[in-house]
């Protein structure tokens, strides 16, 4: 058996940028002294006049690219989910948000999976932060192929867009000729009726191992990837809460205010369902190899696999 493709969602950015750079030219990169670490340094080779190095001013780059999308420009402002989400909130909020303008936030080494980076660069609430914001669309891919189509899909929005990506190599599950992102709507990657799997970013992969685990114990999930948090799949997570009778979210994030939030909000209204959110207890990170870090806190294939065995018994 061939080993499965492994690409970090970051490259995906800045490869991603150069591609719809090449389509477009009312596209701008802006990056706060980190552009080899988030990837548009590849944009920045491709597209010189179009690329910004704002240094070490998270905070005054989101202003000037509210400024650039005020005359019509499309900017994709980039730096760490902590700096973009976390020490830039505030121009995020007033300068993006409440104007409605049409940025776009590339919020590349984001969660537990930074590693050895330690708590103070893993950003486990950026999700919680961007989704609070009215008008903010909020988007976690699970893949290379999938960041690539929402960085595609985010520069078609008008509006602002958070998009989160890792720093991990991710597994490519999305590599299929009927693939289709589309803002808003998520994806049922494998079918069960005894319970639901909802996952998104990094840990989808993990969640579609997880499932197969299960499947050699008799238990039948279904794996749903949630690649856009916010606007949410009301309809596909309602549709297998009903079907499948209970919920298990996965996420790289905090289970305060993330995926796991969301979908409970969703479902105690509409569908009271029994669920169960792994993801980042009410803990900060600690520094470490990513893949340790993440069988530390259970978000590892064989992690999920016990704590929805448990849930499920």
């Amino acid at each position: 058996m061939s080993e499965v493709k492994k690409i970090a969602t970051r490259e995906s950015y800045g490869n991603a940028l150069v591609e719809l750079g090449k389509e477009v030219d009312n596209l701008v990169v802006l990056d706060a002294d980190l552009a080899e670490a988030t990837k548009t340094g590849t944009f920045k080779k491709a597209f010189p006049d179009r690329h910004i190095d704002c240094g070490i001013a998270e905070c005054n780059m989101v202003g000037i690219a509210a400024g650039i999308a005020a005359t019509g420009k499309v900017p994709f402002v980039s730096s760490f989910a902590m700096f973009a989400a976390g020490r830039a909130f505030e121009q995020v909020r007033n300068s993006v948000g409440y104007p409605h303008l049409n940025v776009k936030i590339g919020a590349t080494h984001a969660g537990i999976s930074v590693g050895e980076d330690g708590a103070s660069h893993q950003c486990n609430e950026d999700i919680a932060l961007m989704r609070v914001i009215p008008g903010m669309v909020v988007i976690n891919p699970s893949d290379d192929v999938e960041a690539k189509a929402a960085v595609k899909a985010a520069y078609e929005h008008e509006g602002p867009v958070y998009l989160r990506f890792g720093r991990l190599a991710a597994p490519v599950i999305n590599d299929r000729a009927d693939y289709k992102f589309e803002i808003g709507k998520g994806v049922t990657l494998r079918d069960g009726k005894d319970l639901t799997l909802v996952a998104t970013g990094l840990c989808v992969s993990a969640a579609l191992e997880a499932a197969e685990k299960l499947a050699a114990d008799g238990i039948d999930a279904r794996v749903i990837n949630i690649h856009t948090i916010k606007p949410i799949d009301e309809e596909l997570l309602i549709q297998a809460a009903k079907e499948t009778g209970s919920i298990v979210t996965v996420e790289e994030h905090s289970v305060i205010g993330g995926l796991g939030g969301a979908v409970a909000e969703v479902l105690s209204e509409k569908c009271p369902t029994k669920m169960l959110r792994i993801g980042v207890e009410d803990t900060f990170g600690e520094s470490g190899p990513a893949v340790q870090l993440l069988e530390k806190y259970g978000l590892d294939a064989a992690g999920i696999y016990q704590k929805v065995k448990a849930f499920h018994s």
